[in-house]
């Protein structure tokens, strides 16, 4: 499994559309994708982790590489504070 985490600055009153946008069925096209979780920071919440997992790196970059993953990016970008900082990398199981 592979994907990202995105630590980003979010208005509080913005979470509720990030989480929507997060959700959209669109996504479940997505080849590969499985999922995205976000953290909301105990008393941060303008800060938000947020956690894309991908089957593999392939299909991660693939769309990362995307025309359609660039308009949701700018949609999601819009409810920042400032651009996120990305974290990817292979999910390996914790023993």
């Amino acid at each position: 499994m592979y994907g990202t985490v995105a630590l980003c600055r979010i208005r509080p009153d913005n979470l509720a559309k990030l989480q929507a946008m997060s959700d959209a069925e669109e996504y479940l096209g997505i080849d590969g994708y499985l999922g995205t979780d976000l953290l909301v920071v105990d008393n941060h919440p303008d800060t938000v982790l947020m956690v894309v997992r991908f089957q593999d790196q392939a299909t991660y970059r693939a769309n990362g590489d995307s025309a359609d993953q660039d308009v949701r990016y700018q949609e999601m970008r819009a409810l920042m504070e400032d651009d996120p900082v990305w974290y990817d990398g292979e999910w390996v199981p914790a023993t």
